[in-house]
């Protein structure tokens, strides 16, 4: 199965995962869901195996331009929605591979997570 990463290019910490990645000659594909988008069902299969509140990031810039209502009432039938409307507010990197899920980056966990 293809390794895929999820984020934003100009991101620091999509940057360092991929520079991680390409320093262990593991081969990805690179989906910038600003640019290419979401697929809904994509989508839903995360917030159904991470849940929306590891998925939304709430320290970025999009949450905080978020309105107060649109804030209040984000939850688990609002989710899908809101980050298909607003991709950057997806914590970044995710990292697809063999149907496990790995939310932001860190050295020592993709190390783990490689069996490296």
């Amino acid at each position: 199965m293809t390794i895929k990463l999820y984020g934003i290019k100009n991101c620091d910490t999509v940057k360092k995962a991929r520079k991680w990645l390409e320093q262990h000659a593991i081969e990805y594909q690179f989906i910038d869901h600003r640019i290419d988008g979401l697929d809904p069902q994509e989508l839903q299969d995360w917030l159904t195996h991470l849940g929306w509140e590891q998925l939304v990031n709430k320290r970025g810039t999009s949450y905080r331009a978020l309105s107060d209502e649109d804030k209040a009432s984000l939850g688990p039938d609002t989710a899908a929605a809101l980050l298909l409307a607003n991709p950057a507010m997806i914590k970044r990197p995710l990292l697809v591979h063999n149907d496990q899920l790995k939310l932001g980056f860190n050295a020592a966990d993709y190390t783990r997570f490689f069996n490296l």
